[in-house]
């Protein structure tokens, strides 16, 4: 199944991609349809109002996520561009719902950075309660992948060995289109798909989640050690190479600029990079 939360007449609404169609699951956004012990049933069997796909206005695929926990150094190809040994643990960080945007959203970029980066990521997002998971219980708590751009102002983000500064700027990260069930991905709770990014039709990025060091699951073990999972919670697996604080000479978002992250099978955001407005 291919989820999304969509906004219509005011509000948002949870939809089931249905061919050209996006039904009505009467939930008002993802997030709150995964809180249901058998959200899997409800959506599959949901025949609400349809919507049209084209033109569609997506919100965050969970605008409200209790935790977005990401993840650095996690690409091979990645850690050795920004100079690094591979870790012996995943790296974590924290984002707060309110960077979320949706899949054609601006990225809005604040006036404090000068250092504007891109990095494409798959998403895991968490779809029942998990806490020290295992085995078949953290693969299971995987409802399903979505596509992520953890947008960095990295002259903050190195202020100090803390990242969370330059990681969770307001409306700075899309997130979505869709949210993919695990069975329509070629290696389910392990997927293996082409990850591309492109700045103004240029490719930047372009590698496989086959690269990844920790894989989703490994992830959900251990995010679910240190906390609480709970369903509609977001996992940024990490960024392959490419990121303009890597290339020599650096490459950054100086606004204007349309960038496109697309994983194959889950969706595509295409962003437009815009000034930040005075309030």
């Amino acid at each position: 199944m291919k989820l999304a939360t969509i906004r219509t007449g005011g509000t948002t609404k949870a939809v089931r991609l249905d061919g050209d169609a996006l039904l009505d699951l009467g939930f008002p956004d993802v997030g709150a349809l995964l809180g249901q012990d058998d959200w899997r049933d409800l959506a599959a069997t949901a025949t609400g109002t349809a919507y049209p796909l084209d033109g569609a206005d997506f919100a965050p695929v969970v605008p409200a996520p209790s935790k977005v926990v990401c993840v650095g150094l996690n690409y091979r190809g990645h850690i050795q561009e920004m100079g690094r040994d591979l870790p012996e643990h995943p790296t974590l960080f924290a984002k707060f719902a309110d960077c979320l945007i949706g899949a054609h959203d601006g990225i809005v970029r604040p006036a404090e950075t000068g250092k504007f980066d891109w990095e494409a990521e798959l998403a895991v997002v968490i779809g029942a309660p998990a806490r020290r998971a295992r085995g078949a219980e953290a693969e299971a708590a995987v409802a399903g992948f979505t596509v992520l751009n953890d947008i960095t102002c990295r002259d903050w983000q190195f202020r100090t060995r803390e990242w969370l500064q330059g990681k969770t700027w307001d409306s700075s990260t899309p997130v979505g289109p869709f949210l993919v069930t695990p069975d329509e991905l070629p290696g389910g709770v392990r997927p293996a798909l082409d990850v591309t990014l492109r700045v103004d039709g240029e490719v930047m990025q372009s590698d496989s989640t086959g690269d990844l060091l920790f894989d989703p699951v490994d992830l959900v073990e251990y995010v679910s050690t240190v906390v609480r999972l709970n369903p509609g919670d977001l996992i940024a697996t990490g960024t392959p190479g490419g990121v303009g604080h890597a290339r020599r000479p650096e490459r950054y978002l100086l606004g204007g600029e349309t960038v496109v992250t697309e994983i194959q099978g889950i969706g595509r955001l295409e962003n437009r990079v815009v000034e930040e407005k005075s309030a």
